[in-house]
């Protein structure tokens, strides 16, 4: 009776136990992005910029302050360790016009997160929206035997790109951020690859954009969503 008892306890106990986890603290921060996440002079050397000092069309955003980024680490606290965003890059090879984007993928670039020294706490992967612009290939998900023809559609390449981190960041929190208004197939073939590889993924809604770009609101409201996302890690 003792042993029965003692059973029950232990198994009353183990929910407590799993939520009293505590997740990993988050200090730096590294960002793969597309236009979305550049701003003059705080992206890689040689990578293509949309944002600068200068406003483009009737887009407001002239201050790297305004960026969502920027107020992410400003009010998290986070340091921002890489900012690795290029703009009109697609995650796949092939971009506008079916051009070869092989130099500056996310698939190409993503190897630039998960080497040297440090790999940061928190990595934010924003991209897709040129897929979806550019009507590259879509494909289809693919969680193994990729090959380079797969590299140049969309899903097999997300994939792909989303294996490859996972291997070598296992320790990082990776959230996909998903902007608003792409292709469903799109948004629906990323969201099942994170849940494959356990990577979170923040659906953005009721984004303001001037110029296909977030505005001052926009980047504002951007903040405010990923913010409030990982709060509830």
């Amino acid at each position: 009776m003792k042993r029965f008892y003692l059973l029950i306890a232990l198994l009353l106990a183990l929910p407590f136990a799993e939520s009293c986890a505590q997740p990993k603290e988050i200090r730096t921060v590294a960002i793969l992005g597309d236009s979305y996440s550049t701003f003059d002079g705080y992206i890689s050397e040689g990578n293509a910029c949309w944002y600068f000092t200068t406003p483009q069309g009737d887009n407001d955003v002239v201050s790297v302050e305004q960026t969502w980024w920027h107020q992410f680490c400003e009010e998290g606290g986070y340091e921002l360790l890489m900012n690795e965003s290029y703009s009109g890059s697609t995650i796949c090879h092939t971009g506008y016009d079916g051009a070869d984007y092989s130099d500056r993928s996310f698939c190409y670039r993503m190897n630039l997160l998960v080497t040297g020294d440090e790999i940061a706490d928190l990595i934010l992967v924003f991209g897709g929206t040129n897929d979806s612009w550019a009507d590259a290939p879509i494909g289809e998900v693919k969680y193994e035997d990729w090959d380079p023809k797969d590299m140049y559609s969309c899903l097999p390449a997300c994939c792909f790109m989303l294996d490859h981190l996972t291997t070598r960041a296992p320790e990082s929190e990776i959230i996909f951020i998903i902007n608003s208004e792409l292709k469903y197939e799109i948004v629906a073939g990323i969201m099942d690859a994170c849940r494959h590889y356990g990577v979170h993924y923040l659906l953005l809604k009721d984004i303001e954009k001037k110029w296909g770009h977030p505005s001052i609101k926009g980047m504002a409201r951007i903040n405010e969503q990923l913010s409030a996302f990982v709060a509830g890690l």
